[in-house]
């Protein structure tokens, strides 16, 4: 498939992936009365997921996330030379979605974008259970290896056929149930841009460990299965 065809898919799948999992934040988590909770969310973003590795998967892989891309090529699942457009496609849809979420969600009356949190990532005061920074470090960094871990697992040539995106999905849903008190989760570095810049100051200033902590996560998750599933000749 063209490399232009892939980014394209990149831009749309990651679009839907903050507008369906950091929407149902926004827009319907608390609700009155019948909001999803914390649990909607999770299922909210393991969705997205879920629904765009069927959509996207047989053009650009699905990835929607730099940290996932960089954890492939660690792996020899994926070409380094595609590194940096996948990434640039993956904020530019993260963003596009963040920039149609505020525009519906201030549509409502009193809805104040900043004050909101806006789904941003963050630790210490902007953490959702006040977690510590080393805290929010930790989790994002185990959390991220997971997650690789199972997509490299699941879309293995030697996996049972046709489960991936379920298992994917499923496990991204369970990331978030475990860490949206402690940073909102992130485990995706597009995902904290895109909100982010529309919040600005903190969350801005507290964006660098929503790209270093999942990253490294997936690298050594990559490093790991690469070595796990090896071959001796």
């Amino acid at each position: 498939m063209h490399l232009s065809k892939r980014l394209g898919a990149e831009i749309f799948g990651t679009f839907w992936l903050v507008l369906g999992g950091c929407g149902s934040a926004v827009l319907a988590a608390a609700f009155p009365h019948v909001g999803i909770g914390l649990a909607g969310v999770s299922l909210a973003f393991g969705l997205t997921v879920l629904t765009m590795a069927y959509a996207i998967g047989h053009v650009s892989g699905c990835h929607l996330n730099p940290a996932v891309s960089i954890g492939l090529a660690a792996a020899g699942r994926f070409p380094v030379r595609d590194l940096v457009p996948y990434i640039v496609a993956q904020v530019i849809g993260a963003t596009l979605g963040a920039w149609v979420l505020s525009l519906i969600a201030t549509g409502a009356p009193g809805f104040d974008l900043v004050a909101s949190g806006f789904a941003a990532n963050g630790f210490g005061e902007h953490s959702p259970g006040n977690y510590t920074l080393c805290a929010a470090l930790i989790c994002e960094v185990v959390m991220t290896f997971f997650f690789l871990f199972v997509i490299l697992g699941a879309t293995d040539d030697r996996a049972p056929k046709g489960f991936a995106p379920i298992a994917i999905g499923l496990c991204l849903t369970l990331i978030h149930l475990i860490s949206i008190p402690v940073t909102n989760t992130s485990v995706n570095p597009a995902r904290s841009t895109g909100p982010a810049l529309f919040v600005g100051g903190w969350a801005l200033d507290q964006l660098w460990l929503f790209w270093i902590a999942p990253i490294i996560g997936t690298i050594v998750a990559g490093l790991v299965y690469q070595w796990m599933t090896r071959e001796k000749h």
